[in-house]
């Protein structure tokens, strides 16, 4: 259907509005509305957190005015199905309003086109793919989570110019400036989950956190095979503070009680060719409702990870020093691709300059 300037400047309001939700309504999805009626905007809203109101009816209990009548732009397909909170699909008929002007529809089969079935059923007008590339693309954890019930995982690393991500002695603070640094906390917000391996934490104690005020802070996942987490380190002693999973192949239940009571979660996984299944993980974190991680590992777990086929984005900060070194560490280890046709292609998306540094964020290409 043939789109105008000023559905599109409702949208791109109707995504604004809904990018406020990112990091608290997780594993929902981003949603925002607009209500329009005789060319005004009488009412606007957001899915403001997991298990409250949705967009729809944020935006009409909002209204200044009777919606009845009005069009309302939302950037995913209403859904018609109780969950936490009541069909979006009965506030809108109810409400009176006229036309429903959506982005994306929704892939989750509990609505995938039922929500505009049940509109058009009541004599509502509906238009979709207004800026669905934009929509579809707030939505790109949701979408994953939703057809697969496993995490979307971002590989995210920073490196210096000649591909290093630390010096000869193993030193890495900071290879980025701050500008780069904060929209990595942004990320530890953004997403659900941020995940370790036991080396990092064991060199660096690092607590894991989002050091943005008034964010959240990420779930924090340690992959430690065989369960060498100190007790008194800093991720341990602050695990009644902030949500803390040890995934571990040690299934001795003794060996997991001071973890567990320090507040840690431990959640036993299998073995594939020495480490920690990371399919199976993430089957696993997918039914503790992790819907996202941020992948913060060295060169070792963003090997396995790319080998297991869990990664579905890269993060790659770029720094304009170079650190030289043969030994010096590279942000991919393990044994490496043995021809250059068998490498991991990826699609680069987007490149951001962060002051002096570069963001490159590319979508791992499947076969």
């Amino acid at each position: 259907m043939k789109t105008n300037t000023q559905d599109e400047q409702y949208m791109k309001l109707a995504l604004d509005l809904a990018n406020k939700g990112s990091g608290f309504v997780a594993p929902n999805p981003m949603v925002g509305a607009v209500i329009i009626k005789e060319g005004e905007i009488i009412g606007q809203g957001y899915h403001e957190k997991y298990g409250e109101l949705h967009a729809e009816r944020n935006a009409i209990a909002d209204c200044m005015d009777s919606p009845k009548g009005a069009t309302i732009y939302v950037t995913l397909e209403p859904c018609c199905h109780h969950g936490k909170t009541p069909p979006c699909t009965d506030a809108i008929i109810k409400s009176g309003i006229a036309k429903v002007v959506i982005g994306s529809v929704d892939p989750n089969a509990l609505v995938s086109g039922q929500g505009i079935l049940k509109l058009q059923e009541n004599g509502i007008e509906v238009q979709t793919g207004i800026l669905q590339e934009e929509c579809d693309e707030l939505n790109e954890v949701f979408f994953h989570y939703i057809k697969t019930k496993t995490p979307y995982v971002i590989m995210k690393y920073a490196m210096t110019m000649d591909g290093k991500i630390a010096t000869t002695t193993g030193k890495s603070k900071w290879i980025t400036g701050e500008a780069a640094r904060y929209r990595v906390h942004e990320d530890r917000h953004r997403y659900t989950a941020i995940m370790v391996g036991i080396g990092t934490v064991l060199a660096d104690d690092p607590l894991l956190n989002c050091r943005i005020e008034n964010k959240k802070d990420p779930t924090r996942i340690i992959c430690d095979t065989n369960l060498r987490l100190r007790t008194d380190s800093q991720i341990v002693t602050t695990a009644n503070e902030i949500p803390t999973i040890i995934a571990t192949a040690v299934s001795d239940a003794d060996k997991h009680k001071p973890y567990i009571a320090k507040g840690c979660n431990v959640i036993v996984v299998g073995k594939k060719d020495g480490h920690i299944d990371l399919n199976e993980l993430m089957v696993k974190l997918g039914e503790e409702n992790i819907d996202s991680i941020l992948l913060e590992g060295g060169g070792s777990l963003n090997w396995s990870a790319l080998q297991s086929g869990i990664v579905n984005k890269v993060q790659t900060y770029i720094a304009p020093k170079i650190f030289g070194g043969a030994n010096a560490k590279t942000p991919v280890s393990g044994v490496g691709v043995d021809e250059p046709d068998n490498a991991f292609l990826l699609k680069t998306e987007t490149i951001t300059m962060l002051e002096q540094d570069i963001l490159i964020e590319s979508i791992v290409v499947r076969d």
